[in-house]
């Protein structure tokens, strides 16, 4: 069997047994779809956490992106974190992974001894070993004083480049598809059908036919969303006015053009996330949503730490 193929198979073989051992099944338990952070950009902030967000489906965690405070925020949503599964990044930006190693490290600090699997571009496989290095001595200790099992063979990293399906499992199929948001490349959109429902995280991208084709009726669309005044006095405010102001609006998708994505897409809701500008009091519900609804006649919500839409 090759390598690939026995990661596969643990990864089926794996989401199945926790989902046994939770003793439920798709009718018993609705597959939940949980936002954990909801700020668009690297800048620590009170309002709201980094990027990412959590599907629980048969008693397992998948992750998507892991922005600064993954983990606490996974505490906060009552996410065991042993029962972390899968980790998906769409794009090497530091909002959207710098807590990935941190995320792996502390679900075993907290109990975990089950495979996890790890997808997202490249250098996803060299950033994982890094960390594992970087964090020998601590790793070491605890198994040695504490009796836990090693970390590194637990996490399988596959890392992507083109779009398809990536993962079935008991609980999920999962489709990545590539979107634009240059100069980071690739970045994807995660699809994730389940019995019940249907989930699709645009990740950071401009308007894109490839997402509105991944996302093709489904249930849910969490798509990011700026919003151009407040991005004009976000940027005011920064030294690299010029240059970052480009980078924003050339990178990334107003409200209103995701209100587009998911009309054209012909999803039933609309969620905006990793907001931008994330913390603008000027910017409330009902702006983001007005803006959406421009283009999208479906239901719209805007996200917020922690909701679960």
């Amino acid at each position: 069997m090759s390598a690939w193929r026995r990661r596969a198979f643990l990864a089926t073989a794996g989401a199945a047994g926790l989902a046994t051992l939770a003793g439920r099944t798709h009718a018993e338990a609705p597959t939940r779809l949980i936002l954990l952070g909801t700020g668009g950009g690297p800048r620590p902030r009170r309002a709201s956490s980094g990027s990412a967000q959590v599907i629980v489906a048969g008693g397992s965690a998948y992750v998507v992106d892991c922005g600064d405070g993954v983990a606490r925020q996974l505490a906060f949503a009552n996410v065991p974190l042993p029962s972390l599964r899968h980790v998906f990044i769409t794009h090497q930006h530091s909002d959207h992974t710098a807590d990935y190693g941190n995320l792996l490290w502390l679900a075993w600090a907290s109990g975990l001894e089950t495979p996890v699997d790890t997808w997202g571009p490249p250098p996803l496989e060299r950033m994982t070993a890094l960390f594992f290095e970087m964090n020998a001595a601590d790793i070491a200790t605890r198994i040695a004083d504490e009796g836990r099992v090693p970390l590194a063979p637990l996490v399988h990293v596959h890392e992507l480049k083109d779009g398809g399906v990536v993962l079935r499992d008991a609980n999920l199929t999962v489709t990545a598809a590539v979107v634009h948001h240059p100069p980071v490349v690739p970045s994807f959109a995660y699809r994730f059908d389940a019995a019940d429902r249907s989930i699709v995280i645009s990740g950071d991208t401009t308007v894109s036919e490839n997402l509105i084709r991944l996302a093709k009726g489904a249930d849910v669309l969490v798509h990011e969303a700026l919003f151009v005044p407040g991005v004009e006095r976000l940027v005011a405010k920064v030294p690299n006015q010029a240059t970052l102001r480009e980078s924003i609006l050339s990178h990334h998708t107003t409200a209103e053009e995701a209100g587009r994505v998911a009309q054209e897409a012909g999803v039933k809701t609309l969620v905006l996330s990793h907001l931008v500008p994330p913390d603008d009091p000027a910017i409330d519900d009902a702006t983001w949503i007005a803006a959406a609804r421009t283009r999208f006649a479906g239901r719209v919500v805007v996200g917020h730490d922690l909701m679960e839409p």
